[in-house]
């Protein structure tokens, strides 16, 4: 089987597929992608067993076949080269041959049966959406995801698809981030899937700040995203997520109305003083004022006054200051307003916007 191929044809394509591409897999075949040669272009697959990327090189071959190649190593080649090389590919023999100008290199090969593909079964919904609206659904969700959690459904993001609304919901035990977004979905009832943590993170690296819509499939274990030249698949965690709705307090009657920049600028540097392994600080409330309050084992302290509209009672909770920040530095609304019913409820953190976005903190005893 022999090629030619331009770097500036190839490499995007490479960049596209070799970020799921693991550097200690668990299988050989897991360090190759897979190259599909037709009369039409080539089809490009890489793939960790949970994740799968697929792309398309358009273009006019006069040979058709299947190889496997090493993923990085062809990438870097292919990085290595000046911007307007060709590259001549020359497979026999279980080695590929690649020439381009005074350049060689000879990289082996594996079988193209052994490359593992995921297939799509069972699709219960299907739907659009713009690109950006689901970049910043995830983006606004997804920091709050477990790492490594025994809980093993929480290392992973809950999608949620509902009568014309799409919900992304990711918890790691201690906060909680929710956010709605219209689409043209039509379900007979609510379909809840987990997306696993890298999954999520490599759709939201694909995806761009565009209104160019992509075609969202669900199934039982799996979602596939169709991006055009560029199709991602990922398996689903299976497991049952957990009630959410159990721990979003109601909005209160008397909310925090705060400047987003104010209590972003006055908990980082607040936190400077903070336990680092508790990372604890006391939130102090009372008529128009909030006072964030830090200390530490070696009995050093901070405190930050910052001003607010508040007209309810005076309390006082305390918070890990990195899960605040998260969620408010996630806000990018001029204003947020905060709910903190009692010291041992969560803190409900809204934008001011109207925006379909939830945020918990769960207290901390100090």
């Amino acid at each position: 089987m022999n090629f030619i191929i331009t770097k500036k044809n190839l490499l995007p394509a490479l960049q596209d597929v070799v970020g799921v591409v693991e550097r200690r897999p668990s299988l050989p075949i897991l360090s190759n992608l897979l190259l599909n040669l037709s009369p039409e272009g080539i089809r490009l697959a890489a793939t960790d067993m949970e994740v799968e990327l697929v792309t398309t090189i358009a273009g006019e071959f006069e040979q058709a076949g299947d190889i496997t190649l090493p993923a990085r190593k062809l990438f870097d080649i292919c990085r290595a080269l000046p911007d307007e090389a060709d590259l001549s590919f020359s497979i026999e023999s279980g080695r590929a041959a690649i020439v381009s100008g005074k350049s060689r290199f000879t990289l082996a090969t594996l079988p193209a049966q052994e490359f593992p593909q995921i297939e799509l079964l069972d699709v219960d919904a299907k739907f659009t959406i713009q690109q950006g609206v689901f970049k910043s659904l995830l983006g606004k969700t997804a920091f709050a995801m477990a790492q490594q959690d025994v809980r093993y459904y929480l290392n992973g993001l809950l999608l949620e698809a509902q009568q014309d609304k799409l919900r992304a919901v990711a918890t790691d035990g201690h906060r909680l981030a929710m956010c709605d977004v219209d689409v043209a979905l039509s379900v007979d009832e609510i379909k809840q899937l987990i997306v696993p943590r890298k999954g999520v993170l490599e759709l939201t690296r694909l995806l761009q700040d565009s209104e160019t819509e992509v075609h969202v499939q669900m199934s039982r274990n799996h979602i596939r995203v169709d991006l055009g030249k560029l199709v991602f698949t990922s398996k689903l965690i299976d497991g049952k997520f957990p009630d959410y709705t159990r721990v979003v307090p109601e909005q209160g009657e008397t909310p925090v109305l705060v400047k987003q920049s104010a209590l972003r600028q006055g908990l980082s540097r607040a936190s400077i003083l903070s336990n680092d392994k508790y990372r604890g600080v006391r939130i102090s409330l009372e008529k128009d004022k909030l006072r964030a309050l830090v200390h530490n084992q070696e009995q050093e302290e901070a405190e930050e006054e910052i001003d607010v509209e508040y007209t309810g009672d005076a309390m006082e909770v305390g918070f890990n200051v990195s899960y605040l920040l998260d969620a408010v530095s996630i806000i990018q609304t001029e204003a947020l307003m905060i709910t903190i019913s009692t010291p041992k409820s969560g803190c409900l953190l809204l934008p001011d916007d109207g925006t379909d976005c939830r945020y918990v903190v769960m207290p901390l005893l100090l």
